[in-house]
């Protein structure tokens, strides 16, 4: 990797844009960076760092630090650009960070966001873009360079501080830079994953010992009695016998099992054969006592129907007289029915007497219907005096209807009086509101005649303003290409001259033998001229040329474009401006239109709406005027309907006189004709309800009389002496029903019983002693139990035998499964052990990622010591050891061995200029391994930071003769120092000036040559 250019703009201390050669500085092969503190010489080398991974190295990258220069105007933006070669490739890279800028609109600041552009040069084509993604110039940069940005700040970036702490480190300080730089996070991550897979194997194991002493303990809640007299074993989960341990007491667990399901089988024998006596002995007691009990029973009942024999005797003799009086019961019926209807008769006329006058009180039926037909007669009188009321009633309706009728025509009028009187001012309000409407109709054809006009010009400002910023960039654009035109032509121009200059070697190639020459005619060619480097051939000319040609006619399209753009942009503003006379001399801008725009709008609206209710207001005044007509027209009526009211009156009257004078006389006391009326009809209902009450309690003695006679000859038939002895023999169905049914019942049960008295078995158990049921079902009762007990033991025995051997084959099964899990565990946990430097077979007890930086370490002491033994004349050398100190691991120990001595001693004990010149050196040799681990990328560039005062001017020579053997890898040190006397012995050097409105740069190549 070689740096060629680096141009810095607002970066840092540097307000404006500083522009550093590397290639006039790399000629020398050794350079000075130098300048006052605060200048801004690392600010050099934080600007190439970021240019190169987009950030600066170490703590100057902490958040909430800007990278941008305060002494830069605010419209110039930061950006550092680098122009170097790596991997073969001319690459050219430019950052510019987030950073604010003022805003193009408005006052205020607004946020940029970061930017890179990554560019190649092209022998052929020049520079050509290849990408502006941070992630692809990222990936593709830490690609070529072959390192980190850690890695190339200690190893491009030398930091003498750092290594010089680096060489008094203790083993873990050096561990943590040595794997920045080496990046062993993989063998870190190696002893992690050991680490993690020994975990993840023991877990398995535990879990699968876990589930063994699950069934394990499944096992002995399983065997019951046996896991008591074979207690499970004491292991844990993890303990190397647990499996044969658990295997072991299973199988005599399963043994104790099969003995006690042995001994249930015999249990469950025994207790059956019980069983089965004892429930023959308890049928054959059940049997004797239902014969005993059967026939004491069969006893009880024989007792009991001679009981009841006199009673059976008694009730065929009541049902046989009832039978008999059933012959009488119809005229007894008839008789009683006879006696009510008489009863309630004599009741109606005593009721009908007590409502009548004491003279009608014993009257008879004709004297009773003689003064109906009478009162009748004087009913019949009164109905003409009917009607006349009726007509005096309805009179008085219709007088009352017409005072009604006079008082609505007298609100009528005084309310049509009333809104007549302000008609006038009524009309003259709806007429102003119709000329309102109407000029504002006319306003609104106006303002529509101005409101579109300033539409147009509203949108041609809009367009004037859009084209603004189109003829900007076809400007821009118009500029690229003529620039890129220019250089199209000037590149063809070059080429065609340089064709030109080596024409004679492109017409020599055209020669042949024997054939004349173009030029000169001569047919020898003696010295044909031979292509130099470099050679323009007629092709490429060509090519330039058509990519000339292509370029003019891109610029001349560029330009009528924005001839055209132009055009338009002029033609809308001339729209914009518009013909009116009030126009100023300045354009009219956008917000100017749209509020002249606004207004007319708001005028045309208002105006709209109001002429909108020119038809509302027309119609408002044709209905009052019709609402007028018809309050005139509607007092004119009721003035008529007042009069012929009057006139009516006057006849209802006459005809009222005339129908006092019938009513009168048909009243007769009474307070209208329908009172006299009603009396009349209510005389009339009593008298006809008296005579029929006589004539109906007549009839009922008649028939009375004719029952009584009949029922005397039906009760001498039957053979009883009076009527009251048939009645009170005789019996309703019901009554006959139940006699019958208790004569039935006592003959059915003499018949059973004596049926029963004749069984011979019953007799026979009667005459032996009495069965004892309950002694004989109480020892069934124990046998049954028994058996039970017995059955449920043999059949809980079979089931632990079944559920052990269940229980045994899982276990089995777990163990043999988890074997290979085992082994797993035994040789993961090995190297797991082995790596992180725990295992008894690490005798140093090194971690993996420690012994992989050893190597390295002993490589770059190798390194170091070739550089070392120069600075220091051959008195030291730079070794590793890997003894351990104290308890802590060994491996990444650094001593340094004195020549002048011959002993061993650590690095702290060395002088500063020692330490100087001793870190130095291991900076180079790091540098050295580095490079080779990232792939043999050559570093052609190195800069080292300070450390040159601690040097007397021998070692000071001899430091600098290292750095200057560097060249022989064709390499160039850049030394960053505040030292005098390097100034003198360095001629190339790089200043920065710290001035007040921000440092600056300026390079001196040689003893003389200064430049800005």
């Amino acid at each position: 990797m070689r740096l060629h250019t680096l141009r810095i703009t607002a970066f840092g201390p540097f307000g404006a844009t500083q522009e550093i050669d590397f290639d006039a500085l790399s000629a020398a092969g050794l350079f000075l960076l130098h300048g006052p503190t605060g200048a801004g010489k690392t600010s050099v080398l934080d600007a190439v760092c970021y240019a190169l991974y987009g950030a600066v190295p170490g703590a100057r990258q902490s958040p909430g630090t800007s990278l941008r220069s305060d002494h830069a105007p605010a419209d110039l933006p930061t950006e550092v650009q680098l122009d170097l070669t790596v991997g073969g490739r001319r690459l050219e890279i430019t950052r510019r960070p987030a950073q604010p800028r003022p805003k193009k609109r408005g006052g205020g600041h607004t946020t940029e966001k970061a930017q890179t552009w990554l560019r190649e040069y092209d022998p052929e084509d020049g520079w050509r873009g290849l990408s502006k993604s941070h992630q692809e110039i990222g990936e593709e940069i830490t690609q070529l360079v072959g390192m980190s940005r850690e890695q190339f700040c200690q190893v491009v970036l030398l930091p003498q501080g750092d290594f010089a702490r680096f060489l008094r480190a203790d083993a873990e300080a050096r561990g943590r830079l040595l794997g920045r730089l080496f990046d062993t996070r993989r063998f870190a991550a190696v002893e992690e994953r050991l680490a993690e897979l020994r975990r993840t194997a023991e877990a398995q194991v535990k879990a699968g010992d876990d589930q063994i002493l699950a069934l394990a303990q499944r096992i002995a809640q399983a065997a019951g009695p046996a896991a008591r007299e074979c207690p499970m074993p004491d292991v844990r989960p993890g303990d190397p016998g647990l499996a044969d341990a658990v295997l072991g007491w299973a199988a005599t667990a399963r043994s104790g099992a099969r003995e006690r399901l042995d001994i249930a089988a015999s249990v469950l024998a025994t207790a059956e054969h019980r069983h089965a006596g004892a429930r023959s002995t308890l049928d054959d007691e059940r049997e004797l006592a239902a014969l005993q009990e059967r026939y004491a029973e069969t006893r009880r009942r024989a007792d009991a129907v001679e009981a009841g024999r006199a009673a059976h005797e008694e009730a065929r003799e009541r049902l046989a007289r009832a039978r008999k009086a059933d012959l009488v019961g119809p005229a007894l019926d008839l008789r009683e029915e006879a006696e009510r209807a008489h009863r309630r008769a004599s009741e109606a006329r005593g009721r009908a007497r007590a409502r009548l006058p004491e003279t009608l009180a014993d009257a008879g039926a004709e004297q009773l219907a003689a003064l109906e037909h009478r009162l009748r007669e004087e009913l019949g009188g009164l109905e003409s005096a009917r009607r006349a009321e009726q007509r005096s009633a309805e009179i008085d309706d219709e007088r009352a209807a017409l005072e009604r009728q006079a008082r609505a025509d007298d609100e009528l009028v005084r309310d049509s009086e009333g809104w007549l009187a302000g008609w006038e001012t009524t009309r003259r309000d709806f007429q102003a509101r119709l000329d309102a409407a109407l000029e504002a109709a006319t306003r609104t054809e106006l303002l529509a005649r101005r409101l579109d006009p300033a539409r147009r010009r509203l949108d041609a400002a809009r367009r004037r303003d859009a084209l603004a910023a189109d003829v900007t960039a076809a400007e821009q654009r118009l500029t690229d290409t003529r620039e890129h035109a220019v250089s199209t032509h000037e590149r063809w121009l070059d080429l065609r001259e340089r064709r030109l200059r080596d024409i004679a070697a492109e017409l020599a190639g055209q020669l042949a033998a024997g054939e004349p020459c173009a030029v000169c005619g001569a047919p020898d060619h003696p010295a044909p001229a031979r292509p130099s480097d470099g050679h323009v051939d007629r092709a490429a000319e060509e090519a330039a040329e058509r990519t000339h040609r292509a370029a003019e006619e891109a610029r001349a399209e560029a330009d009528q474009a924005l001839a055209l753009i132009r055009e338009r942009h002029a033609r809308a503003g001339t729209e914009a401006e518009g013909t009116d006379d009030d126009t100023s001399g300045t354009a009219p801008t956008v917000a100017t239109l749209a509020a002249l725009v606004d207004s007319l709008s708001g005028e045309h609206a208002e105006a709209y709406r109001t002429a909108a209710g020119a038809h509302a207001a027309r119609e408002a005044l044709a209905a009052a005027e019709r609402e007028q007509r018809r309050r005139s027209e509607e007092r004119q009526r009721a003035d008529q309907r007042a009069a012929a009211r009057t006139s009516r009156r006057e006849s209802l009257d006459g005809e009222r006189a005339s129908l006092d004078e019938v009513l009168d006389r048909a009243r007769g006391g009474y307070a209208g004709v329908a009172e006299h009326a009603a009396v009349l009809q209510r005389r009339i209902a009593l008298l006809v309800e008296a005579a029929g009450a006589v004539r109906e309690e007549e009839t009922s003695a008649d028939r009375l009389k004719e029952a009584d006679d009949r029922l005397a000859d039906a009760a001498f038939r039957a053979g009883f002496e009076t009527p009251e002895a048939a009645a009170a023999t005789l019996l309703d169905d019901a009554g006959q029903r139940t006699l019958q049914h208790r004569i039935d019942a006592w003959q059915a049960e003499a018949a059973a019983v004596a049926d029963r008295l004749a069984e011979t078995a019953a007799r026979d158990a009667a005459g032996r002693p009495p069965a004892a049921p309950d002694t004989a079902r109480e020892a069934f009762d124990r046998a049954e139990r028994a058996l039970r007990e017995a059955a449920a033991g043999l059949d809980a025995a079979q089931e632990r035998c079944a559920e052990l051997g269940r229980l045994s084959r899982r276990a089995a099964d777990e163990v043999r499964g988890l074997g290979p899990v085992r082994e797993e565990y035994e040789r993961v946990a090995r190297l797991a052990g082995l790596t992180a430097g725990t295992s008894a077979d690490n005798a140093r007890k090194m971690r993996l990622e420690a012994y992989v930086l050893a190597a390295r370490l002993e490589q770059v002491a190798a390194a170091a010591t070739a550089r070392l033994q120069r600075m220091s004349s051959g008195r030291y050398q730079l070794v590793h050891s890997d003894a351990r100190t104290g308890g802590r691991r060994a491996g990444l120990g650094l001593h340094v061995i004195d020549a002048w001595t011959g002993r061993e001693r650590d690095t702290a004990t060395l002088s500063g200029g020692e330490t100087f010149f001793a870190s130095l050196a291991l900076a180079l040799g790091l540098a050295d391994v580095v490079t080779d681990e990232a792939g043999g990328v050559r570093l052609d560039t190195l800069f080292i930071d300070e450390g040159f005062g601690s040097l007397d001017d021998q070692t000071l020579d001899e430091v600098l003769d290292v750095l200057d053997s560097l060249r022989e890898r064709d390499r160039s040190v850049g030394i960053v120092s505040h030292v005098a006397d390097l100034r003198r012995r360095i001629p190339a050097q790089l200043e920065v000036v710290k001035e007040r409105h921000g440092s600056a740069v300026r390079l001196r190549a040689g003893a003389d040559g200064l430049s800005d």
